[in-house]
């Protein structure tokens, strides 16, 4: 555990979804039945490199019940001061839920996330008569917002909605809402998550967003897409508490950095066509491609309808948006490249931050080597993605002074 006197660097990815459980259900229907809780508790840490996760289906019974046999044989351990310490690793208990209540026009997502098991316990048995069936993600809840707000904070919980931008699922998205006053009680909002197809520079046009903090995580259905966007937090040591505390801004704790996809990457930043996904030009009535008058209104589009192009200074100290390009995504680089790397330099972070030259260049080619620096620096050419299609990144050629 680090020094309690000196504030630290932690790397975060705060919305990581269970694919299923240990006997093989499913919990995240659209997950990777890879994706269990110990496949992703030594993935994040040892192999992406996360010093702290949410992971978000931690109200399921048998997720519950498997960290309560963790807690039993004492692979893990219950934090003083909240969340769950495994092998290096901080886990804080979260679930995400769906709200459609009398004031949406549509469901909503929402991440909570709680301090130890007993108050994820008493989560569960409280959402258990409000869902249809708790065993499984994001599922929708029977009450008000307002109601689950409450009960998060009287347990002592954090509340944010998650991925706030995208067209399906999201407090802005599909004209579910213009503003956030009229679902969710603000005093009762501890951050808000942005979402694959926004930065930061996009979501400060609102104004009534510059109270909170902003969070990148990957939402991750899939082992590999852990850790896709995070974020760097100043902490003095890996729990719940420090972790709330940098949500706030108090006494030094903070977000440093957000690391997320260009938003030009994300499967949601243009308005496109429904029927053929050509991108929908703005004021056009039909679609240049197909004719239809049916589109799916992009990220960068919503916002813009919802505050214009102006940004508002923010009532917080905003950290730098890091575009972070996924080793993934990086072209050329397979599978097979990726797993070398990792086992000559480390995990995903050593290598994406502090990986040399000369190092790369060992292992891959140099110039795939130079495209892992340029991504570092942000200077990767994109493709832009819309209509549940990611963009692409483009390939960068060598400089012709580099032989």
């Amino acid at each position: 555990m680090p020094s309690k006197n000196k504030l630290l660097p932690f790397f975060a990815d705060m919305h990581i979804h269970i694919g299923a459980s240990r006997t093989g259900k499913a919990i995240k229907i659209t997950g990777s039945r890879s994706l269990t809780l110990r496949n992703i508790l030594r993935v994040a840490k040892h192999v992406k490199g996360m010093d702290i996760i949410g992971i978000i289906d931690c109200h399921s019974p048998e997720v519950l019940q498997e960290l309560k046999e963790l807690k039993h044989d004492g692979y893990l351990q219950e934090l003083e001061d909240g969340g769950l310490s495994i092998d290096g690793l901080t886990l804080i208990p979260g679930a995400e839920i769906e709200i459609n209540d009398e004031h949406c026009k549509g469901p909503i997502h929402v991440l909570v996330y709680m301090p130890s098991l007993a108050a994820m316990e008493n989560l569960s048995g409280w959402l258990t008569p409000r869902m249809k069936n708790i065993h499984l993600s994001s599922q929708r809840m029977y009450g008000s917002a307002r109601e689950l707000q409450e009960f998060v904070k009287d347990l002592g919980g954090l509340f944010i909605p998650a991925h706030i931008f995208t067209p399906f699922k999201s407090l802005y998205g599909k004209g579910v809402a213009f503003s956030l006053t009229e679902i969710l009680d603000p005093a009762m909002i501890d951050g808000v998550e942005l979402g694959l197809s926004s930065n930061t520079e996009m979501a400060s046009r609102l104004e009534e967003l510059s109270p909170f903090a902003f969070l990148t995580n990957s939402d991750a259905h899939s082992l590999e897409k852990i850790a896709r966007e995070y974020q760097m937090l100043s902490l003095k040591e890996p729990t719940f508490k420090e972790f709330k505390m940098a949500l706030q801004e108090k006494n030094g704790r903070e977000i440093i950095a957000n690391y997320g996809l260009n938003p030009y990457l994300g499967k949601y930043y243009n308005s496109v066509c429904e029927a053929c996904l050509k991108v929908y030009l703005p004021n056009s009535e039909n679609c240049v491609k197909c004719g239809s008058r049916k589109f799916i209104k992009g990220v960068n589009d919503r916002i813009n309808e919802l505050q214009g192009t102006g940004t508002t200074k923010s009532k917080r100290n905003r950290p730098p948006y890091i575009h972070q390009i996924p080793l993934e995504f990086i072209p050329g680089l397979g599978p097979k490249s990726l797993v070398k790397m990792r086992e000559a330099i480390g995990t995903d972070m050593d290598i994406i931050h502090s990986s040399t030259e000369d190092q790369l260049k060992e292992i891959v080619k140099p110039a795939i080597a130079e495209q892992i620096l340029s991504a570092r620096d942000g200077n990767l050419s994109v493709q832009i993605g819309g209509g549940g299609a990611y963009g692409k990144v483009m390939v960068n050629h060598p400089s012709k002074s580099k032989k």
